[in-house]
């Protein structure tokens, strides 16, 4: 089971890089068509939807190999039990709040793919698709924070600190 979800984590990061990927190719075609006289029509409605995409499929990713800008002035000030109470509130709150928002996120992903909804540029994309990648960014990260959540309940040590921690053990061994 921690193969599989480290996997998850790791191709959720893979599709979020080559979501950036498509946002240079076409950001270049786009240049290159105005250079050549070609209209790119749409292409920026495209890489909008692909910077939605690597933004939330990154999110996990990211967020197990603490990348992600984490305010803990309070949680660090405490140490033993009281500090694996803060960080199991914490993990608790934010497991909700994201699972809240994917929740949402899925359902407007479906509705618009319900009502063939479609997007307002030149070239109509079923909005559907677009969202899908914000809705499955989102779950994916409900996924992770539920896996931390776990592990802490468990006595285990989150993969925020744990990366951390191991940070912390590269950078010693350089100097």
């Amino acid at each position: 089971m921690r193969k599989s979800l480290e996997w998850l984590y790791l191709g959720s990061g893979v599709f979020a890089g080559v979501f950036l990927i498509l946002i240079a190719v076409l950001s270049l075609a786009q240049i290159c068509g105005r250079l050549l006289g070609f209209a790119a029509y749409s292409f920026d409605d495209f890489a909008g939807f692909c910077m939605a995409a690597s933004s939330f499929l990154g999110l996990a990713h990211t967020y197990r190999r603490n990348e992600h800008i984490r305010v803990a002035l309070v949680v660090d000030r405490f140490s033993g039990g009281k500090r694996r109470l803060l960080e199991t509130l914490c993990l608790t709150a934010s497991t909700f709040l994201i699972g809240f928002f994917a929740w949402y996120a899925i359902d407007m992903a479906w509705t618009s793919y319900a009502i063939n909804d479609v997007s307002q540029g030149l070239v109509p994309v079923p909005l559907w698709l677009p969202q899908s990648g914000m809705a499955l960014g989102l779950l994916i990260m409900s996924i992770a924070l539920f896996d931390d959540l776990v592990a802490v309940l468990a006595g285990g040590t989150p993969s925020y600190l744990a990366a951390e921690q191991s940070k912390k053990i590269a950078m010693s061994e350089n100097i």
